[in-house]
């Protein structure tokens, strides 16, 4: 049996980097008559989330970094970082590869279906209705998480003919299954069907800690995002309001509590992702240096979250809460001196494998859903609709929990201060970048949507959503580099419709004759 035959065995939740060809053909390749109980199908949903993280390539692949060379020293991790800010097709294959999100993307879609399989298998008992609706949504929200990453963004223009990932909806028994791609509609569709019979099934009693997998409230906070995507705004409204409750102050972070705190980044990133905190809906562990690159360590500094870019664009940019004197609360300025500016939001853990011989593995737990980016995606909504006092109300919630400015966000404010803002250009950067989406908006949506963006980049930092917006608006990037003196020298840009911006689907899986991304 040839690489290219398991390679196609993606979707069958193969262990690549630990089962062998013939390990694999000596076991039961349908092993779902061994779940004959309740305990077992809510025990093998635990494994029903990836365990290799996306975002250390979508932040990089975004205008969140800078190129600051290898002159000082500084270094990447590796080619893989190197390829991800080039925006070139990936060829390295290790653990922080795409080649990895997607292998272990699609194991949790197939954990999903085989516990769908068997909770059908037992006659659907409603005592599994639980079991039943967190696996319809762990299998939407990875199927998700892989068509914004390896396809197009949705476009009612074009997604009934672009490239789409395959949507799998069974486990698979057969050792070369066909698979074909689909379009990036037909893939929404089914990620819609899925969230619509999964949510009245949640149920958070049967987890021992909900904040590990898909309580009811993340379950929202994902709908939310879904509907914000396809731009259905009163989904987006209805179910974030069932995450931000008729009080969204109280299940927002507490900032100026974390301002409080001893400013070191570790116990600031390891208090970030309590799962006391109202805020943290859903946190995923998994293998990634993403809390090392973008922490405050020396890691992968090459292609960095600069400090020029930080003061200009992101966590210590001027906004309409003031100067930099009204800085947010969340703002360690950590290693301003050695060129960088890191949020503490992820944990740096480490898996030893040989403790005497300090090898192991890099993790970390990201957030991967909280109540202050439901906020925005419901004031992103509100803007849509044209409801200019709602969208102002959640703007300046935002803004009151976030920074130490007495400044009260209005309407008025929003448009005067954006409408006045230079538009960003590399040489003299703003957070006003110019938008191209396929919708139309007027000029006070503009207006509102570049205040919605600025928010969205400063709360999302480091966590790789920042690529989704700029896929979403349509927003033209480039490549700088900034030398000791921070001089700008420009590499490359991505324009709108550049097909760069669906990365390329793994090479073995090409091989295995899966249509590769059109370049």
């Amino acid at each position: 049996m040839n690489k290219k035959h398991i390679i196609s065995l993606f979707a069958a939740a193969l262990a690549l980097g630990s089962v062998s060809c013939d390990d694999y053909l000596s076991t039961v390749p349908d092993n779902r008559t061994e779940l004959d109980s309740e305990k077992k199908i809510t025990d093998l949903l635990i494994t029903a989330y990836a365990d290799h993280l996306y975002p250390l390539t979508t932040e990089t692949m975004s205008d969140n970094v800078d190129d600051r060379g290898t002159a000082t020293g500084l270094s990447s991790i590796g080619r893989k970082q190197e390829e991800f800010y080039f925006w070139q097709d990936p060829t390295d294959t290790g653990n922080e590869s795409t080649k990895r999100v997607w292998e272990t993307y699609y194991y949790a879609i197939a954990t999903a279906n085989q516990a769908l399989e068997a909770i059908e298998k037992m006659g659907s008992p409603e005592s599994l209705n639980g079991q039943k609706g967190e696996a319809l949504i762990t299998r939407a929200y990875h199927h998700f998480m892989l068509v914004n990453v390896f396809c197009k963004q949705y476009s009612e223009q074009t997604s009934a003919t672009d490239l789409g990932i395959p949507y799998m909806e069974k486990s698979e028994t057969t050792v070369a299954p066909h698979y074909e791609r689909g379009t990036v509609k037909e893939v929404y569709e089914k990620i819609q069907k899925d969230i619509e019979e999964g949510l009245p099934l949640i149920d958070d009693n049967i987890y021992k800690v909900p904040k590990y997998h898909f309580n009811k409230k993340a379950a929202y906070a994902f709908a939310a995002r879904f509907y914000l995507y396809i731009r259905d705004y009163d989904k987006v409204i209805e179910y974030a309001n069932e995450v931000l409750t008729a009080n969204p102050k109280t299940m927002l972070r507490d900032l100026k509590t974390v301002a409080n705190l001893t400013q070191e980044y570790g116990p600031i990133a390891e208090d970030y992702i309590r799962v006391e905190y109202p805020a943290n809906l859903l946190l995923m562990t998994g293998y990634s240096q993403l809390a090392y690159v973008y922490g405050n360590y020396g890691t992968g500094k090459r292609f960095m979250h600069s400090a020029h870019l930080a003061s200009t664009e992101t966590s210590q940019s001027d906004g309409p809460w003031g100067n930099y004197e009204s800085k947010l609360f969340y703002l360690p300025p950590l290693n301003y001196n050695s060129g960088y500016v890191a949020t503490p939001k992820m944990p740096a853990l480490f898996e030893y494998t040989d403790r005497e011989a300090g090898v192991g593995y890099s993790r970390t737990v990201l957030p991967v859903f909280q109540t202050d980016e439901v906020l925005l995606c419901r004031a992103e909504a509100y803007i849509m609709k044209n409801d200019f006092t709602n969208a102002t109300a959640d703007l300046a919630l935002w803004m009151s929990q976030h920074t130490k400015s007495s400044v009260t966000l209005t309407r008025e404010l929003i448009n005067k201060y954006y409408s006045e803002l230079p538009f960003y250009t590399p040489e003299d950067p703003t957070p006003k970048k110019e938008i191209h989406p396929e919708f139309t908006l007027s000029e006070e949506q503009q207006n509102f949507v570049y205040c919605l963006l600025h928010f969205r980049r400063i709360e999302t930092i480091h966590e790789g959503l920042r690529w989704f917006d700029v896929k979403r608006f349509g927003i033209k990037i480039y490549r700088r580099f900034l030398d000791e003196n921070y001089k700008i020298t420009l590499q490359d840009s991505l324009e709108v419709n550049d097909p760069r911006r669906a990365v390329q689907i793994p090479n073995d899986v090409i091989s295995a004759g899966l249509a590769p991304n059109p370049r």
